[in-house]
């Protein structure tokens, strides 16, 4: 490891660092605009000049200059302030004075440095150029104007998300950053670019002009949009939720968040459940509290009660539940509301085991009945970095977009019977192969061949589980770790036809199969679930209340509560704990940390935040026959019901998805 020396201090770094990286190891903050460290190295914004010796008596850019032995590097001497003064000066020679109305005011990077690196004026007099906007689509508001050309756009495009959508045209001061022939930027993880810019040039076209950040209060969350368990921000004011912004966490999500979880968040505020309702002659009637207690009372349900959990359920939610089910004697609960059926004795099966971080460093991989782009669009990212490190990718699926080199070998289940000979000998010499069963594929029968495959492919080894099972539900593996399953999924509740129906945000249930019970929607958006219900009680969305998340990974992970319900709605354990004594029985919990404390008794992985430990695989069982693979979703945009009541989200399905032409105001 070389040994530099950083304003008279020497460190050791490690081989292959830059100086830059070398700087900030001996806790020196040097600034920089282009350079991001999960991006390419551009060296084209200058700011981050040092003065390095040995070397040319001049200024370097210490984000593309590798760090040598016995290198003197100076990052407060004379030479690098006023190097430092002139590169600021040059930036501003054309960025318009429009912090007053800029977005970005308040957490810009531009703004930041030139107060801390800047001189405090301009030698240059001349007109500022002006650039003409850009479209890039309905989440990106360009000014175009302000642009340094930093280029951290491009790359992400290019590199991380991986399609060429973001590109320069001219050179010099006529050079501009554009969509190609100015069209929406149509991949999932669009509005990163966002975050990156360091400028007002990209900022949120949905959120402009709502508030400044010191306004906001900002609350640690998980995402629901997906089963990944993203770490995002929610950023409130009042009783509105008006952003969400990434987390850092470099095991899950990095830096980076979909569209759909950034934006779908608009939907919060609108068609909203905000007091209970009893269906009386055929139609919805608002209700009190106590009358809609009342009605569900009157059935007399006796143990005739089934829970059906939706896919945006927190764990504490379904636990009481459970326990309220229990208490009542009855059994029938179960999550996989759209009827899917496998073995949850062992949670390993069905667990993402490899790791989203370790997925990276796989060598062979191969997807069966999963369109991950659209069911987990930050693992198309590590599975993109894999394959450019020169992993060989092989689906099993209809066909779809990638962002990497893949081979599809068909859209039936029965082709892992059938492999073809280059597949079996890529993952014969693999030394870490993996294989990803998807939503499409466990309800084709892909489960059992699969598990077939991890035994023949020694999927298992030191140090490596390359068996993976990819769920696309944010409540999936909470529920399953609580039991909240039947062995034979929806179909054993609608053998026993309840009196009683309990659906916790439940929305893709087919209410039709329950026509006998009394079907009571503990939820918050009037959505499918809510138009079928007899009573709806209306409860909390993700951002209203602190819970437990479990993602496909088997990490558990803790969510705080940013905002209060709107009206009378109220969290879901407290509408459950309340119709236990309107049905008369008792729960024994009275509060939301003697109801964790219960939990965490019952399932002791759930106190615990991190991945918990599902065991050893299973053996695999009598290999099924082949079935046609379909894809579960359908639009990506419009999987939740919050999603479905955005109306960002909405114009991201009709624009980016189904191509509809956006309407002008006077159309």
């Amino acid at each position: 490891m070389p040994k530099v020396t950083v304003d008279g201090v020497e460190i050791e770094v490690p081989q292959g660092a830059t100086v830059l990286q070398a700087c900030e190891l001996a806790g020196k903050e040097i600034p920089r605009f282009c350079y991001h460290e999960r991006l390419s190295i551009a060296g084209n914004c200058r700011m981050c000049l040092v003065e390095v010796k040995p070397g040319p008596p001049k200024p370097q850019a210490s984000c593309a200059l590798p760090a040598a032995e016995g290198q003197d590097i100076r990052t407060d001497s004379a030479m690098v302030k006023t190097a430092r003064e002139g590169v600021m000066e040059f930036l501003l020679i054309n960025h318009p004075l429009d912090c007053p109305i800029c977005d970005q005011g308040g957490e810009c990077d531009l703004q930041d440095q030139a107060m801390a690196y800047g001189r405090g004026g301009s030698r240059y007099h001349e007109n500022k150029r002006a650039v003409t906007e850009k479209y890039m689509g309905p989440l990106i508001k360009t000014f175009m104007t302000r642009c340094i050309h930093c280029t951290r756009c491009v790359r992400f495009s290019e590199e991380v998300a991986g399609v060429d959508e973001i590109g320069a045209l001219y050179r010099g001061e006529d050079m501009q950053i554009t969509t190609y022939l100015e069209h929406a930027a149509k991949h999932e993880l669009s509005a990163n670019v966002i975050d990156l810019c360091p400028v007002g040039a990209l900022t949120s076209r949905p959120y402009q002009y709502e508030a400044r950040p010191w306004e906001l209060k900002k609350t640690l969350s998980i995402d629901v949009s997906d089963a990944m368990g993203s770490n995002i921000r929610v950023d409130s004011r009042g009783g509105t939720v008006l952003r969400v912004l990434p987390r850092t966490n470099d095991d899950v999500n990095e830096e980076w968040l979909s569209d759909k979880a950034r934006y779908q968040v608009e939907g919060l505020a609108v068609r909203r459940l905000d007091r209970p309702w009893i269906r009386q002659g055929g139609k919805l009637q608002p209700a009190s509290w106590d009358e809609a207690f009342a009605a569900i009372a009157a059935v007399n349900a006796g143990s005739s009660v089934a829970a059906v959990a939706g896919d945006l359920v927190d764990c504490e939610t379904m636990f009481a539940a459970k326990a309220l089910l229990a208490t009542l004697g009855s059994n029938l609960i179960e999550s996989r509301q759209t009827g899917m059926s496998y073995p949850v004795d062992s949670l390993a099966a069905v667990n993402f085991n490899t790791t989203f971080a370790a997925i990276e460093d796989a060598d062979a991989v191969l997807m069966v009945g999963s369109h991950v782009r659209w069911e987990a669009p930050l693992l198309n990212v590590r599975l993109r970095k894999a394959a450019k490190r020169g992993a060989k990718v092989f689906v099993v699926g209809p066909h779809w977009e990638t962002t990497y080199p893949a081979e599809f070998l068909g859209d039936d289940v029965g082709v892992l019977g059938k492999l073809p000979a280059h597949v079996s000998d890529a993952f014969a010499k693999a030394e870490r192969p993996a294989v990803i069963v998807g939503g499409g594929g466990i309800v084709a029968g892909a489960l059992a061949p699969a598990l077939a495959l991890a035994e023949s492919w020694n999927l298992v080894r030191d140090g490596w589980n390359g068996f993976n099972v990819l769920h696309f539900s944010a409540a999936r593996m909470g529920a399953l770790m609580l039991g909240f399953a039947q062995k034979g999924g929806m179909a054993d509740l609608v053998d026993a036809q309840p009196k009683l129906l309990l659906a916790l945000g439940a929305d893709e249930v087919d209410f039709s199969k329950f026509e006998g019970a009394l079907k009571v929607y503990i939820g918050h958006h009037g959505d499918k679930g809510a138009h079928a219900a007899d009573v709806i009680l209306p409860g909390s969305a993700y951002t209203e209340k602190s819970g437990t998340y479990v993602s496909t990974e088997g990490r558990v992970q803790f969510a705080d509560k940013a905002v209060f319900a709107p009206g009378d709605a109220r969290e879901d354990w407290t509408i459950l704990r309340a119709l236990a004594d309107a049905l008369g029985v008792s729960v024994g919990f009275d509060s939301f940390d003697a109801l964790r404390a219960r939990m965490i008794a019952e399932v002791p992985a759930l106190g615990v935040e991190g991945l918990a430990d599902y065991g050893a695989l299973p053996k695999a069982g009598k290999a099924k026959g082949g079935g046609q693979i379909a894809y579960p979703i359908k639009d990506f945009y419009l999987t939740n019901p919050v999603a479905r009541a955005s109306g960002t989200m909405q114009q991201c399905s009709a624009e980016l998805l189904h191509g509809e032409p956006v309407l002008e105001a006077a159309e």
